[in-house]
């Protein structure tokens, strides 16, 4: 019997381990399997972030095209006062 490759939600879960395992895995960044490829979803602090995320992410589902839906937070103190009318 051939070698039958991984299903594609069981790469995805690894996917998703990999990153809980990993520096950014309390952020809640989500990983599913759309269709033949992976959607990658939720709120990171930093484009440093995302992009560490994407980079892991293509690492893993190498021969997969992976989307990101990632926003980036905006964390830093505003330049000046808000005015409220």
């Amino acid at each position: 019997m051939k070698d039958q490759p991984e299903s594609l939600e069981y790469r995805v879960a690894h996917l998703a381990d990999r990153l809980a395992a990993g520096e950014w895995g309390e952020l809640g960044v989500r990983a599913e399997a759309r269709g033949g490829a992976v959607l990658l979803t939720g709120t990171v602090p930093s484009a440093k972030c995302r992009d560490d995320i994407i980079r892991t992410a293509r690492d893993v589902l190498a021969d997969l095209p992976v989307h990101c839906d990632i926003v980036v937070a905006e964390t830093a103190a505003p330049a000046h006062a808000e005015d409220l009318p």
